[in-house]
């Protein structure tokens, strides 16, 4: 069962609790200054490219990939950061999650490996109570997010497939991420329409989600290279658990076609006893 916590957060903010107990949070990594640079496409052109980043990703074949994410609720900020691969052709990834310190500066929980498969999220080292040789699988289809928030970090194939029902599009100049030049967009999306035009393996994911959020409008800042490929996106999800929770999440993606490989435990290796709360 999946429980989602909210507790605590005036002592200790690393105790915010999201979902299979990832310790939740979202940030939003500085922005990139660039100048405004012009642009000879029309609005509806900057949405059909935009829309087009998902299949643009795919000739690369695979990427390293950053995730930040930063959570606001009741004044109180909390911040987790991830960091790994994905496989743009095998549809999966793998990240370690770095949870926050607690309120003193010391390191409270050990990082979380987490691999990311259409449908379904692994995470070891998930604490309270599960063995720290076994992994725990959570279906995403049955999250009242769709793991865009639970694990931590967006999945990073998601987060781009939330861009295929990309409108009210502007671009808003040139800029460099990570070393290479970017045109940067801004707009919204919508998460039910994004879901009738995922791929079909991560259609259920984003299906769930379309029913968990208290606003299916996602605002979004997208840097695209040269060759279309998404290279930045942020996010800002507004969630409801125990009262309203404003969510930024942001991934980078980069090193494309670095070697990427994910190995799904074996099923004696998978905790099948009762998670702790």
């Amino acid at each position: 069962m999946v429980v989602h916590r909210h507790k605590r957060l005036r002592g200790r903010a690393a105790e915010v609790v999201l979902a299979a107990g990832v310790t939740l949070a979202v940030t939003a990594t500085s922005g990139c200054a660039g100048g405004h640079g012009s642009d000879d496409r029309s609005p509806a052109e900057a949405a059909s490219v935009v829309r087009g980043a998902a299949d643009a990703l795919a000739p690369a074949g695979s990427a390293r990939v950053r995730t930040a994410m930063e959570m606001a609720t009741g004044g109180t900020r909390v911040t987790i950061r991830g960091e790994g691969g994905v496989d743009f052709k095998k549809r999966m990834g793998q990240l370690l999650v770095l949870l926050p310190a607690d309120v003193k500066g010391e390191d409270e929980h050990r990082p979380i490996t987490e691999l990311l498969v259409p449908g379904a999220l692994y995470m070891k080292n998930r604490g309270a109570g599960v063995p720290a040789d076994k992994w725990v699988r959570v279906d995403t289809t049955t999250l009242a997010d769709g793991n865009l928030v639970t694990g931590g970090a967006t999945d990073p194939l998601i987060a781009a497939e939330l861009l295929r029902a990309a409108q009210e599009v502007t671009y808003v100049g040139e800029t460099e991420v990570a070393g290479t030049k970017v045109r940067h967009y801004r707009g919204t999306t919508d998460i039910g329409r994004a879901a009738a035009s995922a791929s079909a393996e991560l259609r259920g994911a984003l299906a769930a989600a379309a029913k968990g959020f208290s606003k299916d409008t996602v605002p979004f800042d997208a840097y695209l290279d040269e060759e279309g490929r998404l290279r930045k996106v942020r996010h800002r999800f507004t969630y409801v658990n125990n009262g309203v929770i404003d969510v930024s999440s942001t991934t980078l993606l980069y090193g494309f076609g670095t070697p990427v490989t994910v190995v799904l435990p074996a099923s004696r290796d998978i905790y099948a006893g009762k998670i702790a709360d």
